[in-house]
């Protein structure tokens, strides 16, 4: 005897749309199927990556990701919500990280500089892979960024996020108003380049690493105790600094 085909109904909402093809967004969508399938399958069939999905409802009521969908099922995807304590409700999304940190992909360099100078422990390595990224993730519990949907729907990957924008400093607007940062900047107290904790140094001790010109203007420095590159305020922190400022106010 041949199986029946089952059929489903998805809405997803607010910025879960951006995952969908363009004639697909912000509209119900039909899944049909032979056998019921976990609910998180059926999310990420559709292109939405399960790391990104707050609330499910599944016929009104709140679902895990295991949950089986049926014949007949109306099923609501919601993102983060951002004012809203839906926490009594709240089936799908672990725990939040109290001290955010950060793993990124091989397309995020700049953005990962960026969150660095704003204070935020953000591990990059050019040539990381795709399962090296994920189980980075997993087991030193950092947010996954990305700009690679598929590798959000590794299983492994419990926090992660699809960065939308292009251009660094658009990245890390956008990240910090995604994940509320502002309130935890520290401007200047890593490394750049390899996301050490600075640390401060005299004149005597960095003069052989400095300019001729900034070891006779400036008489504070910090200095990287892995890559040993020294940093100082010059024009470039004044100018990052009013960035940084911007950065931090409300929208």
């Amino acid at each position: 005897m041949e199986a029946s085909v089952s059929h489903a109904w998805f809405r997803f909402y607010a910025e879960l749309n951006d995952h969908l093809p363009f004639d697909r967004q912000y509209q119900t969508l039909e899944k049909t199927f032979y056998v019921p399938g976990a609910v998180k399958d059926m999310i990420e069939s559709f292109g939405v990556p399960h790391t990104e999905v707050e609330l499910i409802l599944i016929n009104g009521q709140s679902a895990d990701f295991s949950s089986l969908v049926r014949d007949g099922d109306r099923v609501a995807a919601y993102p983060m919500f951002e004012s809203l304590d839906i926490t009594p409700e709240l089936r799908v999304r672990p725990a939040p990280l109290r001290d955010p940190k950060f793993v990124l992909d091989v397309h995020l360099g700049r953005l990962a500089a960026y969150l660095r100078m704003l204070g935020f422990d953000a591990k990059y390595d050019h040539a990381a892979s795709d399962p090296e990224l994920a189980r980075i993730s997993a087991t030193e519990q950092r947010i996954l960024l990305t700009r690679d949907r598929g590798l959000l729907k590794r299983s492994a990957v419990t926090h992660g996020y699809w960065v939308r924008q292009t251009g660094g400093r658009r990245q890390a607007a956008e990240v910090v108003a995604r994940f509320d940062l502002a309130r935890g900047f520290r401007p200047f107290t890593r490394c750049m380049v390899c996301n050490t904790v600075l640390r401060e140094a005299t004149t005597e001790e960095v003069r052989p690493l400095l300019p001729v010109r900034a070891a006779a203007t400036f008489d504070q420095f910090l200095r990287c105790p892995s890559c040993t590159r020294v940093f100082w305020k010059g024009s470039h922190y004044r100018r990052m600094q009013s960035w940084i400022v911007e950065l931090a106010r409300p929208a």
